[in-house]
C-alpha cells in the first residue's frame, strides 16, 4: 500500500520503519528539513518537507495515490486537520493520533465528521495497559484477544517454582487447569517451544489461559500474590490522570505525586477521590512520608525516563509493590530488561502496535489479521485471525493441525470456537467461524494461510 506519515517524531519514525520493512510504500511528511535529512537516511522511505495541513504539500507527497494516511504530529489540531485535507482531497483512509482528554472525550463526534478511520489516544491506551495489570499483579504483561475472552499472559518464574524442570507436555496435568504455554523468554533467546521442553529458573513464560483460572496458574508455579489496594502514582502528565481515573472507578485508592502546584490543582478538581500531594516524587524523605514502604504499587509516569527508572529501582529497594516504569526511549533495552523495573510501559510502542494492527487488516484478503501484539520487545508476535468462509481458507479448515504444514516457530495456541476457549491438539482442526491465535518469530503475517510453509 501506498501510506503517507505526518509527523517525523518517534512514533512516525518507528511506524515508517515496521511499515518498509512490511512492504508498502511509505514518504514522510514534516516541516522539519534538518530532521528529515538525519533521520531518514537510514531508511528506505521518500521524504518531503511541508505542512501536513497543506493541500500542496499532500499533493506532492501523492496523496491521490495514497491508501492510508496516518498522522501523528505533536499537536492535535494539526493531526485532525491534516487527515481532513488528505479525506477530501485523496479519499483515503486516515488514522490520527489525538491525546488531549477534552478531544478524546468528544471523539466519536470528531471522527464521524471528520471521517477518521481510526484515532488513536497513546496515554489512554497505556492507562488502560497498566490498570489491567494491577488487577492481576502476578503478571508482568497481559494481551487480550477474541473481544477479551482469550488473554495471552506472561510471568516469571520463581527460584523455587514446582514446575522447574519439568516438561511443557506434563505441566498442564500437574497445574490441574487447562493452559498452553506457547513462548518462553530465557536470556536473550525467543522460544516457541514444543512438548518436550523443560522449564527453567528465570524463564519467563507466555501462557495462553482463561483469566478465571489464572490464579490458579499461578499457585501451581508457586507464585503467590496479593491483590492490589492502593497505589502511589510518581508524575501529573496525561497517563497518570487516566491512570488514576480508572483505578478509583475500581475502588482502588491513588496516591498521586507532582511537582508543579497548577497541575495538582487541575488534578484534584478532575481527581476528587484520589489523594494529590504537591512535591517532588525524587525526594525519598517525602515518598517515605507518604508511604512507599507499604503501598501495593509503585508506578513511575513522570516525563523523564532516568527518573522513572531510578524511582522503580527505588521502590524495588524499599518495599514489596508491584512496579510499572514507563519509558518512552527504549535505547538501551537489554540493559533496561536486566533492571527490576517490573513491567516497562512504552506508549509510543503501544500506538504503533494499534495502527500497524489496522495497516495489516487493511489487507485485500478475507482472513486478515483481526489483532496484533508485538511481544518480547518485538522479537515474536502473537496475532489473531478470522477464518472466514472463501476459498482460501479451504487449505487450513477441517485439516488435523498435526498435517498441516505449519511454518517453523510458530504455534497455534488457542482457537476460540463458540464462545468456548480450545487448548489445541494435533488432531484438531479448523473451522469457518473459528478465531485462532498464533504466536510466531516470523513478522508480518497477514493472512491466516499465512501460517503455512511456502
Amino acid at each position: 500500500m501506498n501510506i503517507i506519515i505526518v509527523g517525523c517524531g518517534k512514533v512516525g519514525l518507528e511506524l515508517a520503519a515496521r511499515l518498509s520493512q512490511e512492504g508498502h510504500a511509505v514518504t514522510m511528511l514534516d516541516t522539519n528539513a534538518d530532521l528529515m535529512k538525519t533521520v531518514l537516511g537510514p531508511l528506505d522511505v521518500q521524504g518531503v518537507v511541508g505542512n501536513g495541513t497543506s493541500y500542496s504539500a499532500q499533493m506532492e507527497a501523492g496523496i491521490l495515490d495514497a491508501d492510508l494516511l496516518i498522522a501523528v504530529t505533536d499537536k492535535d489540531e494539526t493531526s485532525l486537520f491534516s487527515c481532513l485535507i488528505a479525506r477530501k482531497a485523496g479519499n483515503c483512509q486516515t488514522i490520527a493520533r489525538v491525546r488531549d482528554p477534552q478531544y478524546f472525550e468528544e471523539i466519536r463526534f470528531i471522527k464521524e465528521e471528520l471521517g477518521l478511520s481510526m484515532a488513536v489516544n497513546p496515554d489512554r491506551a497505556a492507562a488502560s495497559y497498566i490498570a489491567r495489570l494491577i488487577q492481576i499483579p502476578s503478571a508482568m504483561e497481559i494481551d487480550s484477544f477474541a473481544k477479551g475472552r482469550v488473554n495471552l499472559v506472561r510471568f516469571q518464574i520463581p527460584a523455587d517454582s514446582p514446575m522447574i524442570g519439568k516438561r511443557l507436555a506434563d505441566i498442564g496435568a500437574r497445574a490441574n487447569t487447562e493452559m498452553l504455554i506457547c513462548m518462553i523468554e530465557r536470556g536473550g533467546d525467543v522460544i516457541i517451544p514444543d512438548g518436550n521442553r523443560t522449564i527453567e529458573e528465570n524463564d519467563a513464560l507466555w501462557v495462553v489461559v482463561n483469566l478465571p483460572r489464572i490464579n490458579k496458574v499461578f499457585r501451581a508455579f508457586g507464585i503467590h500474590g496479593h491483590s492490589i489496594k492502593n497505589v502511589m502514582i510518581a508524575g501529573g502528565g496525561r497517563v497518570s490522570y487516566y491512570l488514576a481515573q480508572a483505578l478509583l472507578k475500581s475502588k482502588i485508592g491513588v496516591k498521586l505525586i507532582e511537582v508543579n502546584p497548577g497541575k495538582c490543582r487541575r488534578l484534584s478538581d478532575m481527581l476528587p477521590g484520589a489523594e494529590i500531594i504537591c512535591g517532588d516524587a525524587t525526594d525519598e524523605q517525602l515518598l517515605h512520608e507518604e508511604g512507599i514502604a507499604d503501598t501495593d504499587a509503585f508506578v513511575s509516569l513522570t516525563d523523564i525516563d532516568e527518573e522513572n527508572i531510578m524511582l522503580s529501582l527505588y521502590a524495588q529497594k524499599v518495599s514489596k509493590a508491584k512496579l510499572i516504569t514507563k519509558i518512552s526511549r527504549i535505547t538501551f533495552e537489554e540493559v533496561i530488561n536486566a533492571l527490576p523495573l517490573g513491567t516497562v510501559v512504552c506508549p509510543r510502542a503501544l500506538t504503533t502496535e494499534r495502527i500497524l494492527r489496522y495497516v495489516r487488516s487493511m489487507d485485500t484478503s478475507d482472513n486478515n489479521v483481526e489483532t496484533l501484539y508485538y511481544l518480547a520487545g518485538g522479537r515474536a508476535e502473537a496475532l489473531e485471525f478470522a477464518v472466514r468462509d472463501n476459498a482460501q481458507s479451504r487449505r487450513v479448515v477441517d485439516v488435523p493441525l498435526m498435517e498441516l504444514p505449519l511454518k517453523s516457530n510458530l504455534l497455534i495456541c488457542c482457537i476460540y470456537r463458540g464462545g468456548k476457549i480450545i487448548t489445541p491438539g494435533g488432531r484438531d482442526t479448523l473451522q469457518i467461524g473459528d478465531t485462532v491465535i498464533v504466536v510466531t518469530t516470523h513478522k508480518g503475517l497477514k493472512d491466516l494461510t499465512d501460517i503455512l510453509k511456502d
